[in-house]
C-alpha cells in the first residue's frame, strides 16, 4: 500500500507556477489574485490565509478584501464589478460559504468567467462538460494531478464517486470521464452503495461524513481518494475514509490531512496563472 503524498505533489505544482511567474516578472508582468471573504467563518479565514501564503510563495500578487458579515448582496456585487473591470486583477475568488442573506449563485454568476479561478461560473462548468475548459475546478483537478504523479491508470477502470456536489462530485465525474474511466456517481439516495463501491477500481469519497467509507466497502487493491475534511468528536481532523482499516486493503490511498487538501490550493495558483495568460493574449 502506498500513501499518496499530496504535500509533495502540491509543492511540485507550486514550483512550476513559481518558475513561470519569475519568467513573467523579467518582462515586468505580475499575475494577481483577488480573494474576497465576507464575515468571520473560522475555517474560511484559515483557507484565505493559506491561499495568501501560496501566492507569496509563487510570486503572485495577492489582494485581500475582508468584508463585514453584514455586507449586503448589492455591496458584494459592486465590489465584483470593480474587480471584473480592473485589468491588473487576473483571478477573482469569493470564499464560500457566504452569509445566508447572500445568494451564492448570484455572486458566482457575476464573476467574469475569464477571472473565475474556482471554475464555478456556468460558462466554465459548461466548458468542462464539453471537454474544452479554461480552468479546472481546484479540488477535482488536484485529484487528477495526484493520479498523474503516481501513474494511476484510469482508462477503462471502474470509478465510484461518492457525493454529487457542484464543487467536487459533479466536476470530478467529468474529469474521470475525460480520463476514460467508467464512472458511477453515488449519493444519499443510492441503493446498495456498499456493493457499488466493492466493484470499483477507484473510489473518490467526497461526502463530508467522518470515516464513512469502511474496509468492507473496498476491494483488495483499489485506489482510494479521500476528499473529505471532517473532525471527530474529540476534534481530530479526519476524512471520509476510515484510513486505518481501508489502508490495509487499498493499493494507493490519500491521507487526511496531507492528501487532496494541499492540491486544491496548488491548482488555484495554476488557475491564476492561466487567467493571467488569457488576459495577456487579449
Amino acid at each position: 500500500m502506498i500513501v499518496m503524498d499530496g504535500k509533495a505533489v502540491s509543492a511540485a505544482v507550486k514550483d512550476e507556477v513559481k518558475k513561470e511567474v519569475e519568467e513573467l516578472k523579467t518582462k515586468g508582468k505580475v499575475p494577481s489574485l483577488a480573494v474576497v471573504l465576507v464575515g468571520n467563518d473560522p475555517a474560511s479565514k484559515v483557507y484565505v490565509g493559506n491561499k495568501k501564503k501560496a501566492c507569496e510563495y509563487c510570486g503572485i500578487k495577492s489582494l485581500e478584501y475582508l468584508l463585514e458579515e453584514s455586507t449586503s448582496e448589492q455591496e458584494l456585487l459592486g465590489l465584483i464589478d470593480v474587480l471584473n473591470k480592473e485589468p491588473t486583477v487576473n483571478g477573482i475568488l469569493v470564499q464560500l460559504p457566504l452569509p445566508s442573506h447572500i445568494n451564492e449563485q448570484h455572486i458566482i454568476n457575476a464573476i467574469n468567467p475569464h477571472k473565475d479561478v474556482d471554475a464555478f461560473h456556468p460558462v466554465n462548468v459548461g466548458k468542462i462538460m464539453t471537454g474544452n475548459p479554461d480552468f479546472l475546478p481546484c479540488t477535482p483537478a488536484g485529484v487528477m494531478e495526484i493520479f498523474k504523479k503516481y501513474n494511476i491508470e484510469t482508462a477503462g477502470k471502474d470509478c465510484v464517486i461518492i457525493g454529487r456536489s457542484n464543487i467536487v462530485g459533479k466536476p470530478m465525474s467529468m474529469l474521470m470521464l475525460a480520463a476514460d474511466s467508467t464512472v458511477t456517481v453515488c449519493h444519499s439516495k443510492t441503493k446498495d452503495l456498499k456493493q457499488k463501491c466493492k466493484n470499483a477500481d477507484i473510489i473518490i469519497a467526497a461526502v463530508g461524513r467522518a470515516n464513512f467509507v469502511t474496509a468492507d466497502m473496498v476491494k483488495e487493491g483499489a485506489v482510494v481518494i479521500d476528499v473529505g475534511i471532517n473532525r471527530t468528536e474529540n476534534g481530530k481532523l479526519c476524512g471520509d475514509v476510515d484510513f486505518a482499516e481501508v489502508s490495509k486493503k487499498a493499493s494507493y490511498i490519500t491521507p487526511v490531512p496531507g492528501g487532496v487538501g494541499p492540491m486544491t490550493i496548488a491548482t488555484l495558483m495554476k488557475n491564476t496563472l492561466s487567467a493571467f495568460k488569457i488576459a495577456d493574449k487579449k
